[in-house]
């Protein structure tokens, strides 16, 4: 347990989908401001903790708790093709009732914070796929600043607009404040952003560790790799 306050708080949750259990006794904290990893291999339930988070599914057993507004950013970008990024950003406040003028207004002054001046009046077509989840992120913020659930955002991108990502986002942690869960498969990823990390298994899965990130020795390459390692072997890999 840590000292934060728990934003999001899940004990004992199981789930199955007929005769096949998907996850058993799964327990989650996440304190607020801080960014949390789940990471397991494909098709381990990850996806299925968080549609029951988001409260798109219903655990069979155990709780959840949410203390705040939650916000999901799927790994598609899932823009409207036909409109512009600031009205793309901009939707969230528009379903709830805002005037256009208003809504494009509130979101403008973002788009510096978000590394995406300049391009409130393009179209997602003629934006790159980095450039796009930017966007994306964006609008989840716009959504909800308070939780973020991030599913593998960064998953369908090629490995150096990735990597160029991950940096992106840890300069935009230091300038917004929010909570953050985010499930992947790739440790190295985890390592880098999170500030802690809970290692689940395959199916059905369970919590196999809970790792604390060092976050002043993730750029020792000794430290990361032994992280990394003690990851494989926990996960037989």
């Amino acid at each position: 347990m840590n000292s934060y306050h728990n934003k999001i708080k899940i004990e004992n949750i199981s789930k199955s989908f007929g005769s096949e259990k998907i996850i058993e006794n799964i327990s989650i904290n996440v304190g607020e401001g801080e960014l949390v990893s789940i990471l397991g291999p494909s098709g381990c339930g990850k996806s299925t903790i968080f549609n029951i988070i988001a409260g798109l599914l219903t655990q069979d057993t155990g709780s959840v708790e949410i203390n705040g507004n939650l916000s999901y950013m799927y790994q598609k970008d899932l823009l409207l093709p036909y409109k512009t990024i600031i009205d793309n950003v901009s939707l969230p406040l528009i379903l709830r009732k805002e005037k256009k003028i208003e809504a494009r207004k509130k979101v403008k002054e973002y788009f510096k914070v978000f590394g995406l001046e300049g391009y409130e009046e393009k179209y997602p077509k003629e934006l790159s796929g980095g450039m796009k989840q930017r966007a994306n992120f964006m609008r989840t913020y716009i959504n909800s600043n308070d939780i973020m659930l991030l599913d593998e955002p960064f998953g369908a991108l090629d490995s150096i607009t990735k990597s160029s990502m991950q940096k992106w986002l840890l300069n935009v942690r230091k300038q917004v404040k929010s909570t953050i869960l985010l499930i992947t498969h790739d440790i190295e990823e985890a390592i880098l952003l999170s500030d802690r990390i809970y290692v689940i298994s395959n199916k059905p899965s369970s919590v196999s560790v809970e790792i604390k990130v060092d976050r002043d020795r993730v750029d020792d390459i000794e430290y990361s790799f032994k992280v990394k390692k003690d990851i494989l072997d926990i996960l037989n890999v």
